[in-house]
């Protein structure tokens, strides 16, 4: 009786809403692009510049909206609190070693950036390395990268700010826990890889001052530096000016005797890198190719042993292979090959120990096995249940190995491989207030459009009715040869304990299945992703997990173009629709920051063919006015340098202009965040409110057991 009064009140209030939405008046200019010979109208330009004046003021008059619609759902704040007990436990990563140290990083529960610490030996007393919550007034400020010379007296810090991918480099003292004068600029898509009393790095070149406020992401420059030196002293290492949308990285073997540079182009169709080294040891220390130019293949070097290279490559075999390349030969297509392609695509591949750990895919989820670093298979790793796993790597004196495991009702946990007995033994584990046993998790295998069988994993709390009248939340991404694998999410479970089923589907473009998989979903073959989504649905609705009137669908940055472009094409599928930091412009998306490296993913609107099958599916450019769109919150980030919220903002303002139905439409604009939640903080406050929309477009009221969510650190060595 309670929850039939409860949502009479809430229908009440959800009808007195909509009646009162409005949207801000949205200029519209004329604007129009001719794409060989067809003209396409893109009025909302001006939101593309998110500096200006204007569109900072768009901008705010849109999260007024927004904000005013949230504050109206009852049970807002009660998803915010249960969000917060889920979240409040400790949490670590794998530690690290260098030398007698370990290295590991931890949040309390609640604290917006983890914490490093390390500790002398296993058993040592865990002293503080960096806090970056002490960072930022806001806690938005983040450690991005953290890397040790080979003795442990420096570290390159690398801090991000508000989300950004821009970081900015700093050179710490571990002996006296302060930072040198070093501060290096204008750094992107780069480690830090030490040789000697310095490392290589990638950074772009500074902006022109007066002409670019943010730096251009054209001219990956290449550089070494030596820690307590000025960044204009920098020794620039390499340059290829004639083909400015190249990335090159540079990485360094353990011993510091090599190192190996990569090269990609994407926006030349080369799915692969070429491959160079330099000896260290030699007199000139030049870069020497293993692969001279980037074509068709991946390479991608483990280790050394001596003067030859372990390599990860998909050379002639698209599920991948291990290779021993040998510096006295050079040609890499003589290489020997030591684990061989198997049918399950390849995930991974690390040593420690003298050992070759190798991680597979098998229907989504890993399988882990050690060779020698001969290539002899010496035992598989088993795993606790079915999810996902990765060893962590280590140096070749380590006695043992760490490696994660996690599912979606399996925390992730730390293991601790013992190299010498092959025995694995459980490091660290979370405590929560959370019962794996209450929740049920299937791996389904539906029909998609042309025939291809496509897995879906559906979780939901045990007892729950399935009788097609479930709140259901359909997750995908399906791109960029990127697995979408099992993995445990504290914020989830205030979702299943409503009585949710949670569905994620692996569509094709992923690497669920190798590079086939990821060529069947890629460019030419991108509706066969949108086709494997909108069967996933139909398979939810017609088994009676949920209805159409039940069917939210969540996506981001490429995921948000998938469901931009469903929501376009089969509306009535879905209830609710999140389409988050989405790529929805199509046309222009190569024009903004890194866009351009998703020419070989997608396309091009610069190449007739390529526009053509661009136009077809582009969320921005086929909203219908005439379709009833289910209810929608767009999600974006002002300081969003991937997937820039221009996308989103042209998106949201057209789809608000052109639908004439009843359902709303909103635009969600976080602050000092970038293309995913800057801090803990942030990530909390938008999925309460994605549930809360979720539910109250439903009709869907929860009922809240408020105390329980909360843990209790373990009490071990760590």
């Amino acid at each position: 009786m309670k929850r039939i009064f409860l949502l009479l009140v809430v229908t009440a209030i959800y009808m007195a809403t909509i009646a009162q939405l409005k949207y801000p008046l949205t200029k519209k200019t004329d604007t129009t692009d001719t794409y060989f010979g067809t003209k396409v109208p893109d009025p909302y330009r001006w939101l593309e510049d998110d500096n200006s004046d204007e569109t900072k003021a768009w901008v705010k008059e849109e999260n007024k909206v927004t904000t005013a619609f949230l504050e109206k759902v009852p049970f807002r704040d009660g998803f915010k609190k249960r969000l917060l007990e889920l979240n409040n436990f400790a949490r670590y990563s794998a530690p690290f070693r260098k030398g007698s140290w370990y290295f590991f990083y931890k949040n309390d529960g609640l604290q917006n950036q983890s914490v490093l610490y390390r500790q002398m030996g296993l058993n040592g007393k865990p002293e503080l390395v960096i806090d970056p919550n002490k960072l930022s007034e806001d806690g938005t400020t983040s450690l991005a990268a953290f890397s040790l010379s080979k003795d442990g007296h420096y570290a390159v810090v690398g801090l991000s700010k508000a989300g950004s991918d821009w970081e900015t480099f700093y050179i710490r003292d571990m002996t006296t826990g302060k930072n040198l004068a070093d501060e290096l600029k204008w750094v992107k898509v780069s480690g830090a890889a030490w040789q000697g009393n310095g490392f290589y790095y990638s950074r772009y070149p500074a902006p022109v001052e007066g002409k670019d406020k943010s730096g251009k992401n054209e001219n990956h420059l290449v550089y070494y530096h030596v820690a307590g030196t000025a960044q204009s002293n920098d020794k620039l290492i390499y340059e290829d000016a004639a083909h400015p949308l190249q990335f090159h990285s540079v990485a360094t073997s353990e011993d510091e005797r090599y190192a190996f540079m990569y090269t990609n182009d994407p926006t030349t169709g080369a799915q692969g890198n070429a491959l160079y080294y330099s000896d260290n040891q030699s007199a000139d220390k030049k870069f020497i190719p293993i692969v001279k130019e980037a074509g068709e293949f991946n390479y991608g070097v483990i280790d050394n042993t001596g003067d030859k290279f372990l390599i990860q490559t998909n050379d002639h075999a698209p599920n991948s292979k291990i290779i021993l390349y040998d510096t006295k030969k050079p040609d890499i297509a003589a290489s020997k090959t030591i684990v061989p392609e198997k049918p399950e695509p390849m995930d991974g591949a690390s040593t420690a120990g003298g050992k070759l750990f190798v991680s597979y895919l098998k229907d989504v989820t890993n399988r882990l096995y050690v060779h020698n670093t001969d290539g002899k298979l010496l035992n598989e790793i088993l795993l606790p249940t079915l999810g996902t796993a990765g060893v962590s790597g280590g140096e070749k004196d380590d006695p043992f190995v760490f490696y994660t495991f996690t599912s979606f009702t399996f925390p992730s946990s730390i293991y601790k491989y013992d190299i010498a007995n092959g025995k694995s033994s459980l490091f660290r584990q979370p405590d929560l207030a959370f019962t794996p046993t209450d929740y049920e998790t299937k791996q389904v295998f539906y029909t998609s459009k042309d025939g291809t069988k496509v897995p879906m994993f559906i979780l939901y709390k045990k007892g729950v009715q399935l009788n097609g009248n479930n709140p259901t939340l359909l997750y995908g991404y399906g791109g960029f040869n990127i697995s979408m694998q099992p993995s445990f999410s504290a914020s989830r479970i205030a979702f299943l304990e409503q009585g949710g089923v949670y569905a994620m589907s692996n569509m094709r473009g992923g690497a669920e299945y190798g590079e086939k998989w990821h060529e069947g979903g890629k460019r030419f073959n991108k509706q066969n992703v949108f086709d494997d989504f909108i069967a996933g649905a139909e398979y939810l609705i017609n088994n009676k997990y949920t209805s159409a009137a039940k069917l939210a669908c969540q996506g981001g940055s490429n995921g948000g173009l998938l469901i931009g472009a469903v929501i376009n094409q089969r509306p009535e599928l879905f209830r609710v629709a999140f389409p988050q930091v989405g790529v929805m412009d199509m046309l222009r998306f190569q024009k903004f920051t890194i866009g351009w490296n998703w020419i070989d993913e997608y396309g091009s609107s610069a190449n007739e063919e390529d526009f053509k099958n661009l136009i077809k599916f582009s969320p921005l450019h086929n909203i219908n006015g005439a379709l009833n769109y289910p209810a929608t919150m767009v999600t974006t980030a002002d300081h969003d340098d991937r997937v820039v919220p221009a996308h989103s903002f042209k998106y949201a303002a057209t789809l608000q202009e052109k639908y004439k139905g009843n359902n709303p439409v909103l635009i969600r604009i976080e602050t000092n965040s970038g293309h995913g939640a800057s801090n803990i903080t942030k990530a909390i406050e938008v999925n309460s409110d994605i549930y809360s929309f979720m539910f109250y477009n439903m009709g869907v009221t929860p009922l809240f057991k408020t105390g329980t969510g909360s843990a209790v650190e373990k009490k071990k060595a760590f």
